[in-house]
């Protein structure tokens, strides 16, 4: 993939990302379809992984498929990325959103 091409993906997955509300939570595949991009849920990933720095995209609001913290080593301190889920009023246990169901936030859905 292009440089250009990547850093337009990533820029378009930011845009989906600032739009979650508080106290809900989107998994990379669910914005990676939204895109367009069904199998680039890793793509989606990275994009996350690139964006702690920027304060705007809350990125702590992406988990995968079932709910699971899986980018949390990418936070400044291991526990980051569940603390402010859980300022968010979110439960996680054992790095997982307990009642992942209930809290889902599906751009597919949402957005249209």
């Amino acid at each position: 993939m292009s440089e250009h091409k990547q850093y337009s993906f990533f820029q378009n997955v930011y845009d989906v990302v600032r739009l979650i509300p508080k106290g809900r939570v989107t998994s990379y595949g669910a914005i990676a379809n939204y895109l367009g991009a069904k199998r680039s849920a890793r793509m989606v990933g990275w994009a996350m992984n690139a964006a702690h720095g920027l304060d705007d995209v809350p990125a702590h609001r992406v988990v995968n498929r079932v709910g699971l913290l899986s980018g949390k080593n990418h936070f400044s301190e291991p526990d980051r990325m569940e603390q402010l889920l859980k300022d968010e009023g979110i439960t996680v246990v054992e790095d997982k959103i307990k009642d992942f169901k209930d809290v889902f936030w599906d751009p597919m859905s949402e957005l249209i």
